[in-house]
């Protein structure tokens, strides 16, 4: 009955050393106000310097999003009045933003895909952060003034799961340019929903709410699920013009349900003027070509690794979800590692023994114990069956593939002789058996097979095993 109509505003920290219109450092994590100045403080007769770093990096952003990137851009000052903005406005970018238009296609299951559009994304500062403790608040100043590129959506997103979708390529692209950590628990990488709907058909868009500041994947899903469910309700029972307004709402994770924070604010009311204490940014024609010299994104990346090494698209796209996990591919590639037996080991064995919060990052077994465990499946030194158990002990103790196999002693054994002693014997002890299948009961392979592997204890190796048993019984 309903379309869902959404947009969304995506906040990124840019990861440069200092804030972007002072020298103070951007550190996470630091005590509070200990990473402040008199121009983030506002103090009188303090004035802004840009930091060419962050104009750099949103170059490179518009670059991967084929947008426009203006060669002349502007600051305007955003006025409004909260504890954690201590000038009273916001310098950010408002008729002319350093990147314009641009595209994010987003993939799904069934191998479609749907371009998003990008309005716009701009950089400003982010503000400082309140705390609340009972009827007492903080302000911890220390984020006011990090450099923030706000990247906006045109409202084409249609459902939850294209929201996220769609974050989740955005996630990945800033994470390969790396121009922002996105770190979403820190707060690095946290999005404004704009959601509204109307009945399938109607091309109208109506009155949205704006829910503010998520920075969870699975609480955005659930924020936007609430909402539609919400507004349809109103529509249905008739109050829709009385419930559903143009506002600000916040997200209740613990209930699961958004609240009204604040009527949202139109652009006029937030009376925008160019900054005066801040000249255009004009952006040289060397710096410009030396900034779209872009990394590999994750499409082209995909795309070059099926052609490469013969990975199925899905291996291909989980492999390249994430900068981490392609950097770590990679370097197993480049040691010498199986492309489609590393995809296994990487994208499955390896995160399957993961546990309280563990990553890539943070894992004991790293891309060039990984790689040697591969290797070691394929030069038969050890059964697929026991690099489990090889794993498993290397996610506990800090040795190299080479002793955990020893210490294990499941190194396989690949000698015709040892192998050929052991199939003399089960050949000997099962001569009815033998007689069976030289009659046609060719099924019985797979007993004989069974049988030498027991005796061996698993250690012999499967295909020489097979190969020598078809030799001996023809």
């Amino acid at each position: 009955m309903f379309e869902v109509v959404i947009g969304l505003e995506v906040h990124t920290q840019l990861n440069t050393k200092t804030k972007i219109f002072c020298s103070c450092p951007t550190s996470f994590g630091d005590e509070p106000n200990t990473n402040v100045c008199p121009v983030c403080l506002a103090l009188p007769g303090a004035l802004p310097v840009l930091n060419i770093e962050a104009v750099k990096k949103a170059i490179a952003f518009g670059t991967a999003i084929n947008a426009t990137v203006h060669k002349k851009s502007i600051f305007n000052r955003k006025n409004y009045f909260y504890p954690d903005l201590p000038k009273g406005y916001q310098i950010s970018q408002f008729e002319i933003p350093i990147v314009e238009g641009g595209e994010i296609v987003i993939d799904f299951e069934d191998g479609s895909k749907k371009t998003i559009g990008v309005t716009r994304a701009h950089l400003e500062e982010d503000a400082g952060k309140n705390t609340h403790q009972g009827s007492v608040s903080h302000v911890d100043l220390n984020r006011a003034g990090t450099p923030l590129l706000e990247i906006v959506s045109e409202p084409d997103m249609r459902s939850a799961d294209e929201a996220i979708r769609y974050l989740k390529k955005l996630h990945a692209i800033v994470r390969y340019l790396d121009i922002s950590d996105a770190n979403m628990q820190e707060g690095s990488f946290r999005c404004d929903v704009n959601i509204s709907i109307r009945p399938k058909g109607d091309k109208k868009l109506y009155t949205r709410a704006e829910i503010k500041n998520l920075n969870s994947f699975r609480f955005i899903q659930k924020a936007i699920e609430y909402e539609i469910e919400r507004q349809s309700s109103a529509w249905e029972d008739g109050i829709y013009e009385q419930e559903v307004v143009q506002e600000t709402r916040l997200f209740d994770t613990a209930k699961g349900i958004t609240k009204s924070m604040r009527s949202k604010e139109d652009s006029a009311e937030y009376r925008y003027f160019p900054d005066p204490d801040l000249l255009p940014v004009i952006i040289p024609d060397d710096m410009m070509e030396e900034c779209k010299k872009i990394p590999e994104l994750p499409d082209a990346k995909k795309i070059r690794l099926i052609k490469e090494f013969g990975l199925k698209e899905y291996d291909a796209a989980v492999i390249t979800n994430t900068v981490e996990m392609a950097r770590f591919f990679e370097d197993m590639i480049e040691r010498g590692a199986n492309a489609k037996l590393s995809t296994v080991w990487l994208s499955v064995e390896l995160p399957g023994r993961f546990h309280d919060g563990m990553t890539l990052l943070t894992s004991p077994v790293n891309s060039e114990k990984l790689a040697s465990l591969v290797k070691r499946i394929q030069d038969s030194t050890i059964s697929g069956k026991a690099a489990k158990d090889v794993l498993d002990y290397l996610m506990k103790n800090d040795v190299n593939v080479d002793e955990a196999i020893d210490k294990l002693g499941l190194k396989q054994v690949s000698d015709d002789g040892a192998i050929q002693e052991i199939i003399d014997k089960i050949i000997a002890a099962n001569s009815d058996k033998v007689e069976e299948y030289k009659n046609g009961k060719d099924k019985l392979f797979g007993f004989f097979v069974g049988q030498v592997m027991k005796a061996s204890r698993g250690k012999a190796n499967p295909a020489k095993v097979n190969e020598l048993l078809k030799k001996q019984l023809g």
